[in-house]
């Protein structure tokens, strides 16, 4: 069985429910919980919230974090998710800010640096992860990561 449709089997079985907020993996998680069938009984939706604009308007992410920190930051991942969890109240809510890359890379934030927020019936937690590769590598690596998280929490 595939890690994707694993997870959802586990999901499913203790009843907990989903949901996600994106940036730089653009959609690519939730098509991985939503390309199985019975995704639906879990996973209860999300944003692409790719520009700034979006992550203030959408998930209440502050100006102020993003102005002194930058969309790519531990705090605007833990604002992406903390507002994602509020708004849908679900067992589990996930975020993602990086840089896929090609371009966007600074000294301090290199291509492939990426937050990823967990909040767990309202405990969060922020991982800072490191991916090589292509900009769709990248992507797909930070997706599986999530995968092979939650399904080792689970």
């Amino acid at each position: 069985m595939d890690l994707y449709k694993k997870l959802l089997k586990k999901l499913i079985i203790k009843n907990l429910t989903i949901s996600t907020a994106e940036s730089c993996t653009g959609g690519l998680l939730a098509y991985c919980f939503t390309k199985n069938k019975d995704s639906s009984k879990v996973y209860k939706g999300g944003y692409i919230t790719y520009s700034n604009d979006l992550k203030i308007k959408n998930l209440n992410v502050r100006k102020k974090t993003i102005e002194i920190y930058g969309a790519v930051s531990k705090q605007t991942a833990e604002e992406m998710v903390s507002s994602l969890y509020q708004k849908n109240k679900t067992n589990i809510s996930i975020s993602t800010t990086g840089i896929a890359g090609p371009s966007g890379a600074t000294n301090n934030k290199p291509v492939g640096l990426i937050y990823i927020g967990f909040c767990f019936n309202g405990n969060i937690n922020i991982i800072k992860k490191n991916f090589k590769g292509s900009r769709l590598k990248i992507q797909k690596e930070c997706v599986d990561f999530i995968f092979k998280y939650l399904n080792n929490l689970i």
